[in-house]
């Protein structure tokens, strides 16, 4: 009986599945592409190749998402494809990825009938972040605690995607690194824009690449959010550095704008009272922080710049540790706020 009720279940699943056939192939099967009503790769482990043909529309020959591979004569469904390219060996991991894939928002879940997404545009960076996965047990995990930070709850706004495009420029041809992916939102938690780090295949560090951080949407004024601001946040440049901060503070609401320039222009919540600045040691960091005290005095809020020992406070975190990190921002917030944040060790 409890076999019967497994076979539904996965039936049921690839089924579902075969209605977002592209989506699962963009996600699953990244180093292939579309070719007119099939999706073509090496096999059904990812690698790159044209033997593998992934039928994306339904058809008299069958429905959607039924694949075989000329090469080896193999063919399955979508569950397959799953279960193959993450190298699964447990049925119930493969049915429990295919849920959590399938309970991502229904308009973030890309179907075969749509149009392609312009270059950088927010709807690019919708339907990257749409493919991509929470980061506790992935790489973009490892990369954050090599990097000293541990404290990872609240971080729903980071994503991971295990084979994200990265382009080196218009005349070389499109690689693929495992990456770790940022939802850039606007004070309401609207997406408008993606951050990605693409990263060493074990994860110990950023990949070997000319640049491995780029933005895509719409950044200004909005940014990577940790918490739900009231009438007190911290705001600084990059992900790593604010991260960094929040091991300290995991109860302070703070955002990361990505550059001193966004960090200049980011927008101040309806309710915020006092803000943090989470200042870099360089001249851009310095400008940023002129250019948002002086902003936020203009809008009636308290600002109050706080400045790491090192380059940045992830430096800090690294090198000098936690118990360091704490004591050197200890002095430099309110009383109020070192009471109500400034977690100390057990």
């Amino acid at each position: 009986m409890k076999e019967a009720v497994v076979r539904e279940t996965a039936h049921d699943l690839a089924d579902r599945l075969s209605g977002h056939a592209e989506a699962v192939c963009q996600r699953y099967l990244s180093n292939g592409r579309r070719q007119g009503k099939y999706w073509i790769v090496g096999d059904v482990r990812n690698a790159s190749g044209r033997s593998m043909f992934v039928r994306l529309l339904p058809s008299r020959k069958g429905p959607a998402g039924k694949w075989t591979d000329a090469a080896t004569g193999e063919h399955g469904d979508l569950l397959d494809v799953i279960r193959e390219s993450m190298g699964l060996v447990d049925f119930k991991d493969v049915l429990d990825e295919a849920r959590s894939f399938l309970a991502m928002p229904g308009p973030q879940l890309l179907r075969a009938t749509r149009d392609p997404a312009p270059v950088g545009s927010p709807e690019a960076a919708r339907r990257l972040i749409a493919m991509s996965r929470p980061i506790i047990g992935t790489l973009a995990e490892t990369y954050l605690r090599g990097r000293g930070i541990t404290t990872l709850d609240g971080t729903g706004a980071l994503r991971f995607h295990p084979h994200c495009y990265y382009r080196p420029n218009d005349h070389q041809p499109t690689e693929t690194w495992p990456a770790m992916i940022a939802c850039v939102t606007d004070l309401h938690g609207r997406l408008t824009g993606a951050h990605r780090t693409w990263l060493a295949p074990d994860g110990s560090g950023k990949a070997p690449i000319d640049t491995p951080r780029r933005a895509m949407g719409d950044l200004l004024g909005n940014a990577v959010r940790f918490g739900v601001p009231c009438s007190v946040m911290a705001a600084g440049e990059g992900i790593e550095t604010t991260l960094s901060l929040r091991c300290a503070m995991p109860d302070m609401a703070m955002a990361a704008a990505l550059s001193a320039a966004h960090l200049a222009a980011i927008l101040f919540p309806p309710t915020l009272e006092r803000l943090y600045v989470i200042r870099d040691n360089d001249p851009a960091g310095d400008a940023a922080r002129d250019s948002l005290i002086k902003r936020a005095a203009d809008a009636g809020i308290e600002a109050i710049v706080l400045s790491p020992a090192m380059e940045d406070f992830n430096d800090d975190l690294r090198h000098l540790g936690l118990t360091a990190l704490r004591a050197s921002i200890a002095d430099q917030l309110m009383r109020r706020d070192r009471l109500r944040y400034l977690r100390q060790a057990a």
